[in-house]
């Protein structure tokens, strides 16, 4: 038996109405297609579908049993066409991250949560890139997006900036680097240098400045949490460097200073890779423009007010 969705249809459509006339213009063809249809369906089936000459015309129980398949699956099928819909629309689809950048859910969450307000039907997850490696993730299509600093030149990938950032060094008021105006490699020696517990590759204050350098810090001493990391750095348990967008709020708190790696300061840029078919999609552009406006809008709220 060939059973196609347009007989399930037909079914349901002749069921409702009530006979063959209405549901013919219900399903927009003429009475003889119909007819023609139903009849090919029962010659299939081996059994007849319909009781004749009752009115309205009623299934007979084969027809029943059709009828329940019928109001069974074609629910299913016309949401998945309505997601297919939304997916050609772009108002929905699947928009899973990877982040390379250990402090970068600090500005992120925010992004999320007005992007979640905007696209409901969209599904974000988020999947930390230090675990795996993210960027051939990305192209075997298991995640969407990927946070990183460090570009590539990858066939159908682009890398979209997002913002230039600053990594800062971290200390606590007491702490004798307090006195100097910019930090530089030598400062490191004799320190206990907090980080988070990455690869020291991921990290910038050694891919930028101490390895380039040939310095090692005095020990290193890894701490998951952004908070536990300030919490050690106020109590002059040892010194940090950090992105400017996570330390703004204790700019100015007098139990930290911030300073300036050498004395030019140290720039970086942070990108998102996506793959090229899906960097102009609508959800996809929003995030994007959402991720470049969001540390600014940080950044301006933990400046002080004038006066």
């Amino acid at each position: 038996m060939h059973l196609e969705f347009r007989h399930l249809r037909t079914i349901k459509a002749i069921h409702e109405a009530g006979g063959l006339a209405r549901a013919a213009e219900i399903m927009n063809i003429t009475q003889s297609a119909l007819s023609h249809q139903v009849k090919g369906l029962e010659d299939q089936a081996g059994v007849e579908l319909f009781v004749r000459r009752t009115k309205p015309l009623r299934l007979s129980a084969a027809g029943m049993k059709l009828l329940r398949l019928a109001e069974r699956i074609l629910p299913e099928i016309e949401a998945l066409e309505d997601e297919f819909q939304s997916l050609q629309s772009g108002k929905s689809g699947r928009l899973h991250i990877a982040i390379e950048c250990h402090a970068c859910f600090e500005w992120l969450f925010p992004v999320l949560e007005q992007f979640r307000r905007a696209w409901p039907d969209v599904d974000v997850d988020i999947r930390p890139g230090l675990a795996f490696d993210a960027l051939p993730a990305l192209k075997r299509e298991e995640v969407d997006l990927v946070v990183s600093s460090d570009p590539e030149e990858l066939p159908d990938v682009d890398f979209t900036p997002l913002f230039d950032y600053e990594p800062v060094f971290v200390a606590s008021s007491q702490h004798p680097l307090a006195q100097k105006s910019f930090i530089e490699p030598e400062d490191f020696r004799g320190e206990t240098l907090i980080t988070y517990p990455v690869e020291r590759s991921r990290l910038d204050i050694f891919s930028q400045l101490l390895t380039p350098a040939k310095v090692e810090p005095r020990a290193v001493r890894p701490v998951e949490l952004t908070a536990v990391i300030l919490l050690l750095v106020a109590s002059n348990r040892g010194v940090a460097v950090l992105p400017d967008w996570v330390v703004r709020e204790v700019r100015y708190n007098s139990d930290y200073v911030t300073r300036p790696l050498t004395e030019t300061g140290l720039t970086r840029r942070l990108f998102a890779a996506t793959r090229s078919e899906d960097t102009a999609r609508p959800f996809m552009s929003h995030l994007l423009k959402l991720a470049r406006t969001e540390p600014l809008k940080l950044q301006r709220q933990a400046e002080p007010l004038p006066g």
